[in-house]
């Protein structure tokens, strides 16, 4: 089981009025993860709509602890803590260049069928592609 790495840099087009990077940054970085594990688990989005599945969300959070500003390099881990037949949770963690965790999120998506929006039920073979990045932690 292995957790998907980011390493992203702070743009000074992410900090908002306070002086640190804005929340929607932050969304923004974890679909770039979401889109990175799904590429690792050979199911590219631009696959997945081919066929007429979508990825979507059902639910975001995120909890800040220590802000980042201009001038943070990130690094962004990603991984699923639950996956089941047509969902799944995945996990985020925020880490400054000095390995501080900074804030930490979660998702639930859902994959569905793009014309009815019903969800998708994933094949046995697609599971196990998504297992590898299964992890569950105790805690």
């Amino acid at each position: 089981m292995k957790k998907i790495e980011l390493d992203l840099p702070v743009y000074t087009f992410h900090i908002d009025f306070a002086g640190h990077v804005s929340n929607i940054v932050y969304i923004q970085w974890m679909e770039i993860a979401r889109l990175k594990l799904l590429k690792a688990a050979k199911m590219p989005v631009e696959q997945l709509t081919q066929r007429d599945i979508v990825p979507v969300l059902v639910s975001t959070e995120i909890e800040y602890k220590v802000p980042l500003v201009l001038g943070n390099h990130v690094r962004l881990e990603v991984w699923l803590s639950e996956l089941r037949r047509a969902s799944a949770r995945l996990e985020f963690r925020f880490y400054n260049e000095a390995d501080i965790l900074c804030a930490s999120g979660s998702q639930k998506g859902l994959f569905v069928h793009r014309g009815s929006m019903r969800p998708y039920r994933l094949s046995d073979e697609m599971r196990a592609a998504f297992e590898t990045y299964l992890i569950c932690e105790k805690g």
